[in-house]
């Protein structure tokens, strides 16, 4: 199995809020893997000025056709009114790894850490 069924998803969340975030939609099967790198500081535009935030990043790991659920699910528990949620399209990986992702998310597979 190549790396194209398989996606990577960039969230950005509110310091103290990545690891709720991530349990939730790990235990919803809609990844199989979340990391979450902390200590981040964002700057943006928001609603006219610039915005200088901590937050946390979260690496999702996930399957293509799960991504429409996931978004789903994370604007419905994210704090944001427009989180930032972008996949991008794995070209290739170890394969071991692309097939345990592929098989954990969704119904699930052999439980696999």
């Amino acid at each position: 199995m190549d790396g194209e069924n398989v996606i990577v998803v960039l969230v950005t969340a509110p310091k103290g809020e990545g690891s709720r975030i991530a349990r939730h939609i790990v235990e919803k099967r809609l990844a199989a893997c979340v990391n979450i790198i902390s200590n981040i500081r964002s700057f943006y535009w928001w609603e006219g000025k610039i915005q200088d935030d901590e937050e946390e990043l979260l690496i999702i790991k996930t399957r293509r056709d799960f991504f429409e659920k996931l978004m789903d699910e994370v604007k419905r528990v994210h704090p944001y009114t427009v989180p930032e949620i972008l996949a991008l399209p794995v070209v290739a990986g170890n394969p071991d790894y692309v097939k345990w992702v592929y098989s954990e998310v969704g119904s699930g597979g052999p439980g696999q850490s």
